[in-house]
Parts: C-alpha cells; sequence; structure tokens
C-alpha cells in the first residue's frame, strides 16, 4: 500500500514512539506483578490475590478484550 503525501520518516518516528510506550507499559505492570510474586510477607495465596488484583486493574483500565483475534 503507498502512502503518497506522507513521509516515512515521520511514519517510522510515530511507530517507534508508540512501540516505545507499550514496552514501558507492559514493563510497569509485569513489574507490579512480579513484586506481589516476591512479596515476602504474603503467604502463596495472599500473593496469588494480589496478582489477581493487578489483573483486575488492568483489566478496568484497559477496557473489555477483542476476543475475536
Amino acid at each position: 500500500m503507498a502512502t503518497s503525501g506522507v513521509d516515512q520518516g515521520f511514519i517510522e518516528a510515530v511507530a517507534n514512539e508508540v512501540s516505545f510506550g507499550i514496552e514501558i507499559a507492559v514493563g510497569a505492570w509485569m513489574a507490579r506483578i512480579e513484586s506481589a510474586l516476591e512479596d515476602p510477607r504474603l503467604t502463596t495465596l495472599g500473593r496469588l490475590r494480589a496478582v489477581q488484583q493487578v489483573v483486575s486493574e488492568f483489566k478496568r483500565i484497559a477496557g473489555p478484550a477483542d476476543s475475536s483475534c
């Protein structure tokens, strides 16, 4: 598909920024999950519940998932 009139450099810059933002966001969510799993103050069940809480918060913020993929 041709992108006449649109600078390829601009498209690549926007794609790189989006990619970087996604990488940072995924890293932040993963850090929260790892923190819950490594918390020595929690029992095994407490760790599971802490991870479930992180997942629930993610789902609330991200909105409903598209299950057609």
